[in-house]
């Protein structure tokens, strides 16, 4: 009977810790960001812009050298890093005429505040509506590109505030899905308070999307990417990159990433 009773006690104070813990688990902010010169990105121009609770959040703006109209694409980050780590993706789309705004959710690139799903919800916001305020963007030529968990914020905001087109880049079913899939001893789905239910949905965006995923994605499974892709109702089209990983940097600024991306905006450019 003591025994009993002292491996519930144990396991209720190891659930315990897991629900306190979780958002460490979760997110991995890196909070020193390299100045875009050490970085070789330019032009730069570092930009702030302020949440409805009063955080002040940083930035990176590229602006485009085409003249008008310019196609615009807010980046929203994964879970780890800042947007320093980013800055080859704006770079390759910089150099194909796009003018890029790379933004750190609160807790990441040494902004305030901590991670959590309402406030990277409130942090997209006020990244949209600092860009679509700027003289030189058109609103109605915004684009979303979502990595990973960024992947679950374009989608909560694509829902409210629809963009010219949508591209999310290894995006999950849903925070749920992908805890199960990595710890599937523990009640993750009764634990979670972060969820991003992006398949849920992802079917009321009528935003042309493009789905791209790593043929070999060890965090994010492919099968995940597949299902969010087949919820969509939008005008869509699936690009899987042969044998690439997560991380690896086929899926951050590769070739054939970037052939595939500027493919799908040329109608809009």
């Amino acid at each position: 009977m003591i025994a009993a009773v002292l491996f519930v006690a144990v396991i209720g104070v190891a659930l315990a810790l897991l629900w306190t813990m979780q958002r460490r688990v979760m997110y991995f902010p890196t909070a020193h960001v390299p100045t875009p010169d050490e970085i070789g990105l330019a032009p730069v121009e570092p930009v702030t812009f302020k949440t409805p609770d009063g955080l002040v959040l940083s930035g990176w703006f590229m602006p485009a050298s085409r003249p008008a109209p310019r196609l615009t694409v807010l980046v929203f980050n994964g879970n780890a890093g800042n947007r320093a780590h980013r800055g080859p993706l704006a770079a390759a789309l910089n150099r194909h005429g796009l003018q890029v705004l790379l933004v750190d959710y609160r807790g990441y690139g040494g902004n305030p505040g901590n991670p959590s799903e309402s406030g990277l919800v409130a942090d997209s916001r006020s990244a949209r509506a600092y860009v679509v305020g700027r003289s030189d963007v058109d609103a109605s030529r915004l684009v979303y590109f979502g990595e990973s968990l960024g992947a679950a914020v374009a989608v909560g905001l694509a829902v409210e505030h629809p963009p010219a087109a949508l591209i999310l880049r290894s995006p999950f079913t849903s925070m749920a899905d992908v805890g199960q899939h990595h710890y599937p001893f523990l009640p993750v789905r009764l634990l979670l308070r972060d969820r991003f239910p992006s398949s849920d949905r992802i079917h009321r965006i009528r935003s042309p999307l493009l789905v791209i995923a790593g043929e070999h994605d060890r965090i994010v499974p492919i099968q995940q990417s597949r299902r969010v892709y087949a919820a969509a109702s939008a005008p869509k089209r699936l690009v899987i990159i042969p044998e690439a990983d997560h991380n690896d940097y086929e899926l951050l600024a590769g070739n054939e990433l970037i052939r595939v991306i500027v493919g799908f905006l040329q109608p809009l450019m």
